[in-house]
């Protein structure tokens, strides 16, 4: 991909590894910092051209294409010294990785990127310990709280067939563990409410069950139960903001440890009871290889922290 400069504004020229991506994908990872709204105002205005065109925010890129990028002020860059301080003390374990992909087991309490107060994440942490890579992206996020499987393209192509996968849904199979409050009834049922993200006053991010929402599916397995508290399995149909969070806590089974939308008077007593973080873990991924069509089934097991919590309500009940 190669950039000139006039007046301010940029040109980019799609090589074949660029190729095949969506405009408003592209820019957003050209104009890191600039928000969202602003991107799609850029394209909308006509300010953004392919090949001395107007384009559609999802118009696909071809090997060849001339992007006219506008001059936008964006957000200054962020500090990566302290990515690169921490990366010599918190390890990321690695899952798979070849040449296209790497999938890591993401700990909890460490938020997928910097931003909004939060100095480094995963893929701050990952360019640091790695100086070496020329590309490495995100292929999807996961909450700050949950632990487990995280996958990053190392490849501009690799990410582009991920980020299709993912938005069909259908070839993608995302399974989560959690620990809710109640005895879980059904063996499997499906929850269908619909999703609606919004900003608190102060800024934070949330969502809430609204008939204008985005629709939303997540299918529920019961592993094991107890007197007040069951084990599930979350089958992921589509990929919303705390999608798995808010249904369960919709369906009156609020995720243990959860400090958005669970039981708070109940993770105070569970932080004494040793459950000091939420109960919420991507353990299985599974798809095609983006890039060889190789089938892959990727596993986590539960960490320490939640597995422990597990043998003490079962040792609980034997008592």
């Amino acid at each position: 991909m190669s950039q000139t400069s006039k007046a301010s504004v940029t040109f980019v020229t799609i090589d074949a590894e660029g190729a095949g991506q969506r405009l408003d994908n592209f820019l957003l990872r050209e104009l890191k910092g600039v928000p969202k709204s602003r991107v799609y105002k850029l394209i909308r205005g006509g300010e953004v051209r392919v090949n001395k065109g107007r384009a559609d925010a999802m118009q696909r890129l071809e090997a060849g294409d001339v992007v006219r990028i506008p001059p936008v002020r964006v957000a200054d860059k962020p500090d990566l010294a302290p990515a690169a301080a921490a990366s010599e003390r918190i390890m990321l374990p690695v899952v798979f990785e070849d040449e296209a992909l790497l999938v890591i087991d993401k700990p909890a309490g460490i938020a997928v990127h910097g931003g909004s107060g939060v100095s480094f994440g995963v893929i701050e942490l990952l360019r640091a310990q790695r100086p070496q890579a020329r590309f490495l992206e995100l292929v999807h996020r996961l909450d700050r709280e949950t632990s487990g499987l995280l996958i990053v393209a190392k490849k501009r192509s690799a990410l582009t067939a991920m980020h299709d996968l993912l938005r069909d849904g259908h070839d993608i199979d995302k399974r989560y563990l959690a620990l809710v409050k109640g005895a879980w009834p059904d063996e499997k049922r499906n929850l269908k409410y619909k999703l609606f993200k919004y900003t608190t006053p102060d800024g934070e991010r949330r969502v809430r069950v609204a008939p204008d929402g985005q629709d939303a599916h997540t299918v529920i397995y019961r592993r094991e139960r107890w007197d007040d508290a069951a084990l599930v399995e979350c089958e992921l149909k589509t990929g919303r903001t705390h999608q798995i969070r808010v249904h369960l806590a919709t369906a009156g089974f609020p995720i243990l440890g959860d400090e958005k939308y669970g039981d708070f008077a109940l993770n105070k007593a569970l932080v004494r009871r040793g459950l000091k973080r939420m109960f919420l873990h991507a353990w299985r991924l599974g798809f095609r290889h983006p890039i060889t069509g190789v089938p892959l089934k990727l596993e986590a097991p539960l960490p320490p922290e939640l597995a422990g919590y597990v043998t003490h309500l079962n040792q609980q009940e034997s008592n």
